[in-house]
């Protein structure tokens, strides 16, 4: 049971990159699904979910417009599109499920998830 994040990679300011995050030995369609990122030194920062009760997408001020989150349920997996990557997106990025709702998805701490992945790197750099 659990979540695997690929896709990571090196890109150049500008560039684009799809994350993906398959899970395995649950059902995603029930669970809020996200995307969370870390870089050295700072905080954990909340980047894009899916509502599990109705499908809602929620984005951080600094990613809209750029950062797109999409589920496929016949594949059990989540994306997340990155276009117009910028210097201060590098950051492992992990994927998270919850049972919980939106709204109390980005406040809880890593170990209340019921699954969190082991992260993909994302670095951006000319």
């Amino acid at each position: 049971v659990q979540l695997v994040e690929s896709g990571g990679g090196l890109v150049h300011p500008g560039g684009s990159l799809r994350l993906s995050c398959q899970a395995s030995g649950f059902t995603l369609e029930a669970y809020t699904i996200g995307w969370f990122r870390q870089a050295p030194g700072k905080e954990r920062e909340g980047v894009s979910c899916i509502n599990n009760s109705d499908g809602e997408e929620y984005s951080t001020d600094s990613v809209k417009g750029r950062f797109t989150i999409s589920r496929d349920n016949a594949k059990n997996t989540v994306y997340l599109e990155m276009n117009s990557l910028k210097p201060e997106d590098p950051a492992i990025y992990y994927c998270a499920a919850d049972l919980r709702p939106w709204y109390q998805f980005f406040l809880l701490d890593r170990g209340e998830f019921d699954y969190w992945g082991q992260g993909t790197q994302v670095t951006v750099s000319s």
